[in-house]
């Protein structure tokens, strides 16, 4: 593992002010990202807008070259830059021509704004959805969805990794699958998209959403979508406007033939330079070297939390991440979470209904979860632990 530890730390102003334990929800930019947002609004302010968007459009469109080195697309026809995570994974769920009869297969992990989205699917289109069951260490059971699936099956989608702890489903396992069966494959990568290494081709996706504010440290309202680009001219989107399809007679109009037929005329530029600073920085890091030491950091807060007798870790799955979820016992998690953000320690917490089945399958209640990063230090982890009752 080769990271620079002192000069990573010193990249980031917020590690001056905070324990941050919360990259699972919004992660500390380092000064690259801060910066190129910063430049570009002064520019905007100086120049206007639509002209400064003009002068650095070489900078802006290298954003997506970068994001294709980060997933190891083919390329960035394949890419299409959108205003969060929740758009890149709508406008793809909602491009999908589904049928009265058609199967949806997701896993008891999966987060609750992609559930609701099911559940409108089953309500106006007549689809079915069905959730595979999982192992008993965890994860989606791979045999279990093997024997689930037949032509009926549209979709499978599923999360990466859960919100609510350190599980990581077997993605290109599943990929595998859907390939075998002609399903198309719409994975949530909103948490381990700069967390750990994603290659869309060896997971076999046909679809993955991501966010720029968790794990690539990048800038809120911001994120991905990535389209194979095989299917891209099978998929509509609902909702599109004069970027997306050229208008090309009084009753007719073609859709952009790449990704970018998910995106609209108006963006935040600043954010989009700040989300490609904040994924060179990570190719520049080297995505095993994050990962290497998320994992390290992550086992020994689990192992130190543990040793608690009042502490109750509810993590699960075969591979854990560096989401570390747990209960501590006699404690509203909210008010501890008050509590520790009142000294200077960020943590969130987890509720039941943002993982529905799986918290009613467990029994969870609402829980604390600290998410660990790279930039994170021992002594962090060491100053959470004295801060916990």
């Amino acid at each position: 593992m080769n990271i620079n530890l002192t000069k990573i730390r010193k990249d980031t102003p917020g590690t001056e002010f905070v324990c941050h334990f919360n990259n699972a929800g919004s992660a500390l930019p380092p000064r690259e990202v801060i910066d190129a947002q910063l430049k570009h609004l002064e520019l905007e302010a100086a120049i206007g807008g639509y002209e400064a968007a003009d002068r650095e459009i070489d900078r802006i469109e290298a954003v997506y070259d970068s994001i294709v080195k980060l997933i190891a697309a083919r390329s960035r026809k394949e890419i299409a830059i959108v205003e969060n995570a929740t758009v890149a994974w709508d406008m793809a769920f909602y491009s999908i021509p589904f049928q009265p009869g058609d199967r949806i297969i997701t896993s008891e992990a999966e987060y609750g704004a992609n559930y609701v989205a099911f559940l409108q699917a089953a309500k106006n289109k007549g689809v079915v959805v069905e959730v595979v069951p999982s192992q008993a260490s965890g994860e989606l059971d791979i045999a279990a969805l093997a024997s689930m699936m037949d032509n009926s099956v549209k979709l499978i989608a599923i999360s990466h990794v859960p919100t609510n702890g350190g599980l990581v489903n077997p993605a290109a396992a599943v990929g595998q699958i859907a390939r075998a069966h002609g399903a198309l494959y719409l994975l949530d990568a909103c948490q381990s998209i700069g967390q750990m290494p994603i290659d869309v081709e060896e997971i076999g996706c046909d679809l993955l959403s991501a966010t720029g504010r968790k794990y690539l440290r990048g800038p809120r309202g911001i994120g991905f979508l990535y389209v194979r680009k095989d299917i891209i001219q099978s998929l509509e989107p609902v909702i599109i406007d004069h970027f997306a399809a050229e208008w090309t007679s009084l009753n007719e109009y073609t859709l952009r033939p790449d990704a970018r037929r998910f995106e609209n005329w108006e963006n935040n530029y600043a954010a989009r330079l700040g989300l490609g600073a904040a994924v060179d920085y990570a190719l520049e890091i080297g995505i095993e070297n994050i990962w290497e030491r998320i994992q390290k950091l992550a086992l020994r807060l689990r192992q130190r939390l543990s040793e608690r007798s009042n502490i109750k870790l509810t993590d699960i799955g075969s591979q854990q991440c560096g989401i570390v979820t747990f209960i501590v016992d006699g404690e509203d998690p909210f008010e501890l979470q008050k509590n520790l953000r009142a000294m200077g320690i960020n943590v969130s917490v987890s509720i039941p209904s943002s993982t529905l089945i799986d918290a009613t399958r467990r029994r969870l209640p609402s829980i604390l979860r600290a998410s660990v990063h790279y930039y994170n230090n021992e002594n962090e982890i060491d100053r959470l632990l004295r801060a916990l009752p």
